[in-house]
């Protein structure tokens, strides 16, 4: 490695900027409730604001309640029509939601009383409802004397039926872009540390030839030097004799430890002769490489040099 790859202000390096992307998702759960009234002519003269109340039921994980007002919610309008409400019943702030309230009709002429929310939806929007026991309705839901003699009222019963949709907003991640990360380029700088004459630790001694490298790189890339190196060795030796092995043999697996990521070990390959590395492939060295080091491929070395042999 050069002095200028050492020095922080020498390095020109790239970052990458990440982009994202987010899509905000409104939906709604629906749900109806069907509520009904047997002995209606019982509630006459409960008196104004007096209700009767459905049982609760869950619309969008919410608990709502159906009240029918038998003389009307309004004193000023002295009991001539009933109201019909729908409230919060959990204790919950700002659900917003859209309402149908409908009193069916049990002649089944399938002329039904609606007061519908959802066919206003697009021009005033969804209802607020601030907390629990905020209600939507009509005051003047039905005149009396009208109900009394309508299809709406039979055998002394009435049947209303709530729809309720309530808004449910979450955000869409599926279509968050992965960060876009520059690819590994350690290998390199461990194959330019090799070169770096300054500041080796160990120096390999290959039939008269000289080899400098770094303990710590080597112990990171083979547990076969880490053993050497942490377990073998005392700590004042820093020179090891390599036997039974040509220098440019050697050079090569050093080069082969240090650099086992496979888009910079083609470029090592191309340094070398085909017949060096034929050497290097039938030697114990490369057997404990190619067990302990899964991304040191055979066709790699072989594109990288030429051969057209087969290497197992």
């Amino acid at each position: 490695m050069s002095r200028a790859m050492c020095n922080p202000t020498m390095v020109s390096r790239s970052v990458l900027g990440s982009q994202t992307s987010s899509k905000s998702v409104i939906e709604t759960m629906s749900g109806s409730h069907e509520f009904v009234i047997k002995g209606y002519s019982l509630t006459k003269g409960m008196g104004i604001g007096k209700y009767i109340v459905s049982e609760t039921f869950i619309v969008g994980g919410f608990q709502w309640a159906i009240y029918f007002f038998p003389d009307g919610r309004d004193p000023k309008d002295n009991a001539a029509y009933v109201s019909v409400f729908v409230a919060l019943h959990s204790k919950s702030t700002n659900v917003r939601a859209l309402f149908d309230l409908t009193l069916l009709d049990l002649c089944k002429k399938g002329e039904h009383k609606v007061h519908s929310h959802f066919s206003h939806s697009l021009t005033i929007g969804p209802y607020t409802l601030i907390n629990h026991g905020s209600m939507w309705g009509y005051t003047r839901f039905f005149k009396r004397r009208h109900l009394e003699t309508s299809n709406f009222l039979k055998d002394d019963c009435l049947k209303i039926n709530c729809t309720i949709a309530v808004l449910v907003s979450s955000i869409d991640s599926s279509q968050l872009n992965t960060i876009q990360v520059p690819e590994s380029d350690i290998g390199e700088h461990f194959g330019m540390l090799l070169e770096d004459e300054e500041s080796f630790d160990v120096t390999f001694s290959v039939a008269g030839e000289r080899f400098h490298a770094h303990k710590l790189v080597l112990a990171a890339r083979s547990t076969m030097f880490e053993t050497q190196f942490f377990n073998a060795m005392k700590k004042d030796d820093q020179e090891i004799v390599v036997i039974d092995m040509e220098p440019k043999v050697f050079k090569a697996l050093l080069h082969f430890v240090a650099l086992a990521d496979a888009t910079h070990l083609k470029s090592i390959c191309q340094k070398f002769s085909a017949e060096n590395f034929d050497a290097v492939m039938h030697s114990d060295g490369f057997e404990y490489l190619k067990k302990n080091c899964p991304l040191l491929q055979s066709e790699l070395l072989k594109t990288g040099v030429g051969c057209e042999k087969e290497f197992s």
